[in-house]
């Protein structure tokens, strides 16, 4: 085992969420005030609480800002995505406030007089901002060159450049004893101006959220500084630095060392020399579109709470799948508020991106939600932010585009043939991507399985497992109402095949059925039928609930790309890191394959097992494994 640098590692590391609780005594000592008339009151605990809750809350809204994809797509710097390594490497982004924390309540006992200081003083501010420019910014700039020599780079300073696409949260990603030399930085301008007797406690929250302000705005990754204002007032690129001056110093380091002023730079000779150029072409490239997508997977919002799994909300709990969570619910008013400006208003935006074998992947979003899609009056609609987003990515120049579950709705638009029969000349390939949706379920069924119990048995999905099925002598059950629709599909089955294809109207013809493909949303109620032992594979959405103890269920059909994806940093629904639902999966296969032809309306039974093997030649993997059961 390598052993650790000194001061390398923090100290309540191994304590995960736990860490909060050190938060604990300062509520307990803001309580204990509070409710015992005979103690002093410690505003100053509740001063620390809430501007440690601001701090987080800038860091927060700029990572947001920064993922607003549909906003920054044209303004990020650096190109690539943030991907889940460097979101597990920055998840405790904010050990530096709880540090900074602990220090000001040592502050506060050292130094009591910082309990009485004034809500306002003009020349504690004026104190401040030279303490900054004249002993924090040069002492910063020199610590910080120290920083990139081999072994303090090697041993602290790695961690914090091992991110090249910069967030908010990249900028409190650092090793302890960074963290403590900076915590000195930050200190000095607002203890030396409260020990002169300026103190106040303006000066204090607005230093240090000012502070907090401008690395966040030089780790964003997008540029916000109009390069006009450098333009009319040249001595301003000395004064400030811009997301695209820090941004260089993540990609070349050995320039653009300073902390807020680039004058330090120009005096210590460090100043990268494309620092101005490359903001100039930046900002100036603004109104062009940037680099066209290759492939777009069409998705929809499911819910009202999951409207929240984006990295634009929340990018660590987007960076895992998708699960109902405490913390999520107080934000449920606003995201029904969203949720009627986005029907009201929104279009088809970009939420987010990954990049495979050179070809850039996008997920755009149709912004309207999965119950809105059974409102026969907003059906037109709906078509109409699909037709849209087609015909988008068209002129754009995509070359595929996949649609979504119910962006592909057989009642909505015939599985996508609408907006092909509409525009016989597009260019994009339209897919809905259920040909490798139906491989990946029928791959999961075991060998051996002689009958199955099959829901939403005359969907274009139902109808191509049915049909695949019967041809390897599997009896199938499918539970229809309609004999005529049921007849329909069987007389396209081979004649020697047609007799394994039966029509039941009751769930109760499935109770000796261990292998149910739920094609239709099923009640727990439902879900009793099925014989003890059961499986659930499934193709609905949303999933069916997993009621059952004495059975299983799978998840919905789902791949895993290819290892050497790139810049994927998010989950897709309850999907795990990096698999993706089959659907988006079949558009990724026909870009790979160069296939020209549109894949839409009813599945082509006899494809099946070409595009699954499709698929895997191009190193995307099945997820669910066929599960190893005794043969029926």
């Amino acid at each position: 085992m390598v052993a650790r640098a000194v001061l390398s590692a923090w100290p309540w590391e191994n304590l995960g969420t736990f860490k909060y609780l050190l938060y604990g005594p300062f509520i307990g000592k803001l309580l204990y005030s509070k409710f015992h008339e005979d103690a002093q009151t410690d505003t100053w605990c509740l001063h620390i609480l809430i501007l440690c809750a601001l701090r987080g809350l800038i860091h927060q809204l700029w990572c947001s800002y920064s993922n607003m994809l549909f906003l920054t797509r044209n303004r990020r710097i650096q190109k690539q995505g943030v991907d889940f390594k460097q979101i597990d490497r920055e998840w405790d982004w904010d050990n530096f406030i709880l540090l900074q924390a602990l220090i000001a309540s040592v502050a506060f006992y050292i130094f009591p007089f910082l309990a009485d200081i004034p809500v306002w003083n003009t020349r504690g501010v004026i104190a401040a901002l030279i303490l900054h420019i004249g002993v924090s910014e040069p002492l910063y700039y020199w610590v910080h060159r120290r920083f990139h020599g081999n072994y303090l780079f090697t041993s602290y300073h790695s961690l914090h450049h091992a991110s090249t696409v910069t967030q908010s949260f990249t900028a409190g990603s650092a090793t302890f004893l960074e963290h403590l030399i900076l915590s000195a930085v930050v200190g000095i301008p607002v203890l030396g101006s409260s020990l002169m007797g300026f103190g106040s406690i303006s000066m204090i929250y607005g230093y240090v959220l000012i502070f907090d302000f401008l690395r966040c705005l030089g780790h964003s990754n997008v540029e916000v500084v109009p390069h006009a204002i450098f333009h009319a007032f040249p001595f301003l690129k000395y004064l400030i630095y811009t997301p695209t001056y820090h941004s260089l110093h993540h990609t070349e380091m050995g320039t653009n060392f300073c902390l807020f002023m680039p004058l330090f730079d120009a005096l210590g000779n460090t100043m990268n020399c494309k620092s101005w150029e490359l903001h100039k072409k930046i900002t100036s490239d603004t109104g062009k579109y940037g680099r066209v997508p290759d492939f777009v997977f069409l998705a929809h919002v499911v819910d009202v709470i999951s409207a929240l799994h984006v990295p634009f909300v929340f990018r660590s709990f987007g960076s895992l799948p998708f699960a109902t969570r405490i913390f999520l619910l107080p934000l449920w008013p606003a995201a029904f508020v969203i949720m009627l400006l986005m029907w009201a208003w929104s279009k088809t935006f970009l939420v987010t991106f990954y990049n495979l074998r050179g070809r850039l992947h996008q997920t755009w979003a149709v912004p309207r939600f999965g119950f809105q899609y059974f409102l026969p009056f907003a059906t037109e609609g709906i078509n109409n932010q699909i037709e849209q987003a087609i015909l988008r990515a068209d002129r754009l120049g995509v070359k595929v585009i996949s649609l979504a579950a119910l962006n592909k709705n057989e009642a909505l638009n015939g599985g996508g043939t609408l907006f092909v029969d509409k525009h016989p000349n597009l260019k994009v390939r339209v897919v809905h991507g259920n040909t490798l949706t139906a491989a990946v379920i029928l791959h999961e069924i075991p060998q051996g399985v002689k009958e199955v119990f099959l829901t939403g048995a005359t969907s274009k999905l139902g109808r191509a497992i049915a049909l695949y099925l019967c041809q390897r002598k599997v009896r199938v059950l499918m539970l229809t109402l309609s004999t005529e629709r049921f007849q329909k599909i069987q007389t396209e089955a081979p004649v020697e095949f047609q007799n394994y294809l039966v029509q039941v109207t009751k769930y109760q013809a499935a109770q000796n059925c261990k292998t149910w493909i739920v094609g239709k949303w099923i009640t727990p109620r439902q879900q009793n039928w099925a014989p003890s032992g059961a499986h659930f594979h499934q193709f609905v959405v949303p999933p069916i609930l997993p009621f059952r103890r004495d059975c299983t269920y799978g998840d919905l059909a789902a791949i895993k790309l290819p290892e050497d994806v790139q810049g994927l940093g998010s989950c897709e629904y309850t999907m795990e890191r990096g698999v993706v639902h089959a659907c988006h999966a079949g558009g990724v296969v026909h870009l790979l394959e160069g296939w020209t032809h549109h894949e839409v309306g009813a599945l082509d039974v006899d494809r099946i097992d070409v595009v699954w093997k499709a698929a895997l030649k191009h190193g995307l993997k099945p997820v669910n494994e066929a599960m190893e059961q005794n043969p029926q």
